[in-house]
């Protein structure tokens, strides 16, 4: 059989299929996977399961039900203000990683060059190079993990095509400054880049923040692409159900990729995220104040165990500092799944290079009961 493709085939197993492994074997309490322990809200899956026996269940319109994208439009107007048109600017997809793969395939040319930031979701590097580019990664450092000026234009050249942006930013939990975006949006710019923005996390954000797409910065409405997730908006991780936001010229070459990726998605999914993103306000900061609640619950509990807990904004997360450890994260997360019964995540796993490896990320995106049995696991480690 001749080789394989080395951009899949050359990767190995990776620690988040390790840490989901030895839970799995040692009945650990899980903390390491991004997923809440509940159902998520009743009447959206309600909708959802009238729409399979009442609606219709052949091929949906590629680009999406017309009736999701006008409520995707019109719900960005009234959170983020934003002014898009649903026929022209507006695309669903089979989940956000599905967007950031089609957005990669449709912009990026072989040998163009990607700037990506670390820590970063582990799809993105083999995404790039899947799609002929070539990484340029600029390292975020603890706590703050924000933007330096002299590494980010350092990692650009004339062959820089796009850069891939996350915010808020997985695994981190942080939410980049208002100064960290308009730097961003100027050197998008000056440099004529494309900006791919995953925003899956853009409604769990925490302490009355409210996010701002980069979208809406001077100079990025006609080269960004803004992505979001109903499965993060509804606590709903396994529809997969994604957006995609862009001008016309833009999103018409996404939607090429899109056709012959997935080409579309359950049309039953699509009319309950139209219902749910139609929902009123207050359901909204509902859903915030619950997921706050619980991450000030299991930050209390990782501050009482001594650790040395790094702010978390936005979400299901939050990192713990091991600095003065006498190991590193990989080592830490090891010894807490098999000794103690609890999987979380390092966050070296997040930088291609492992620069940082002092940081451990749980989700806090649990039932009470959960994180409590954790908290207690943890006794003494």
């Amino acid at each position: 059989m001749k080789p394989l493709n080395a951009v899949y085939a050359g990767l190995p197993t990776t620690i988040f299929e390790e840490m989901s492994r030895r839970a799995r074997e040692t009945g650990a309490v899980n903390l390491g996977q991004g997923f809440p322990d509940d159902p998520g809200p009743a009447d959206v899956r309600e909708a959802a399961a009238k729409a399979v026996i009442e609606g219709w269940n052949q091929y949906p319109p590629m680009l999406g039900l017309p009736e999701l994208r006008g409520a995707i439009a019109a719900h960005y107007a009234r959170w983020q203000g934003l002014d898009l048109d649903p026929q022209r600017e507006v695309m669903v997809t089979s989940g956000a990683t599905e967007a950031l793969a089609g957005a990669l395939m449709a912009l990026v040319e072989p040998g163009d060059e990607v700037v990506l930031f670390a820590p970063m979701y582990d799809a993105y590097l083999p995404l790039v190079r899947r799609a002929g580019g070539v990484p340029r990664v600029v390292t975020l450092a603890p706590p703050r993990f924000g933007l330096d000026e002299g590494a980010l234009r350092d990692a650009i050249s004339p062959r820089t095509k796009a850069a891939l942006f996350c915010n808020p930013l997985n695994p981190t939990a942080t939410i980049f400054s208002d100064a960290d975006r308009a730097l961003l949006a100027r050197v998008c710019v000056e440099n004529d880049l494309v900006a791919i923005c995953d925003e899956v996390w853009e409604h769990v954000v925490f302490d009355g923040a409210r996010h701002r797409p980069l979208i809406a910065e001077p100079g990025m409405r006609e080269r960004t692409v803004k992505i979001g997730s109903a499965g993060k908006i509804f606590n709903l991780t396994g529809w997969k159900v994604g957006f995609v936001c862009a001008a016309p010229a833009l999103l018409g070459a996404l939607a090429k990729a899109h056709q012959f990726l997935t080409f579309t998605t359950p049309p039953n999914l699509q009319s309950a995220v139209a219902y749910g993103l139609a929902k009123e306000d207050a359901w909204f900061e509902a859903m915030r104040a619950d997921l706050q609640r619980s991450r000030d619950r299991f930050c209390a509990g990782l501050a009482d165990l001594g650790f040395a807990v790094i702010p978390a904004a936005g979400t299901y997360f939050v990192t713990v500092d091991l600095a003065g450890r006498d190991e590193d994260d990989v080592a830490f997360c090891r010894r807490l799944v098999t000794d103690h019964g609890v999987a979380a995540i390092p966050v070296s796993a997040f930088y291609p290079g492992g620069e940082v490896t002092n940081v451990v990320r749980f989700c806090f995106a649990k039932r009470d009961a959960t994180l409590d049995a954790a908290l207690a696991r943890m006794r003494g480690v």
